[in-house]
């Protein structure tokens, strides 16, 4: 299974912030959206950053309440793991864990945005694959009789 299956799962939608919104502004739509994180491009189409819940948690720990006010861009993450939507949920979930990341931008092969895969979508992938697996061998087994 791949990353294309996943998002054909989920679809491509991205939640996505500008670089200039404040930190308040990213917090609101994090919680509206019921998302972990946000992309942030100035176009919809171009990674610049990501930052997630612990970015703000983190800010929030630095610079206490004034931290809502500051700009995405100054809590971002902006060196950002992308992966393809060729690439595989094992490969995923070895990104993931040794990066200690939860939440991977797809791109194509220009950088621009694609989607955005989870760790909760790897999971909930691996546990389809698995399933068939499962059900596969149980036929098979079954037909041995």
């Amino acid at each position: 299974m791949n990353v294309r299956s996943i998002l054909e799962q989920k679809g491509s939608d991205v939640a996505t912030v500008g670089v200039d919104d404040t930190v308040a502004q990213a917090s609101a739509q994090l919680r509206d959206r019921g998302v972990g994180a946000l992309v942030v491009t100035p176009d919809g189409a171009r990674i610049v950053g990501i930052v997630s819940e612990r970015d703000i948690v983190r800010a929030v720990a630095s610079h206490g309440a004034s931290a809502l006010g500051r700009s995405v861009g100054s809590v971002m993450t902006s060196e950002v793991v992308t992966c393809g939507t060729a690439d595989t949920v094992e490969h995923l979930m070895t990104l993931m864990t040794e990066r200690r990341i939860r939440h991977v931008p797809v791109a194509d092969a220009d950088g621009r945005l694609g989607g955005i895969v989870s760790i909760g979508d790897v999971v909930n992938a691996r546990v389809r694959e698995l399933h068939l697996e499962n059900q596969a061998l149980t036929e098979y087994i079954h037909q041995g009789r």
